[in-house]
């Protein structure tokens, strides 16, 4: 059984929407969109890239300037390299070549 716009009407003013977003695009209410790139571990593509808790700019790379250590699924490092990384930043943060949190402020 099909309603007619009237009969909607009469049901509220209600009308069915299907997969529209709340600006009436048709992304569900998400918004951007386009093409995104696979992020790559730099460690396994570059093997002259080499992880080293002593060089202090690398280090800072991952850090954010809150002072925690960027995630995975942003800096785009596979699983193996993102534990090393971790317990890399945590040993530069032990001897103090890496700050637990920002020197701004």
């Amino acid at each position: 059984m099909a309603f007619k716009r009237e009969d909607k009407a009469e049901m509220g003013g209600r009308e069915d929407r299907g997969f529209e977003g709340k600006d009436g695009d048709d992304r569900g209410g998400r918004r951007g969109g386009g093409f995104h790139r696979k992020k790559v571990c730099r460690f396994c593509s570059d093997n002259e890239y080499i992880m080293d808790y002593k060089d202090v700019r690398m280090m800072q790379s991952f850090v954010s300037e809150h002072g925690k250590i960027v995630p995975r699924r942003i800096s785009g490092n596979c699983a193996m390299h993102q534990r090393k990384l971790t317990s890399a930043v945590k040993r530069a943060r032990n001897i103090a070549l890496v700050g637990y949190v920002s020197s701004g402020f």
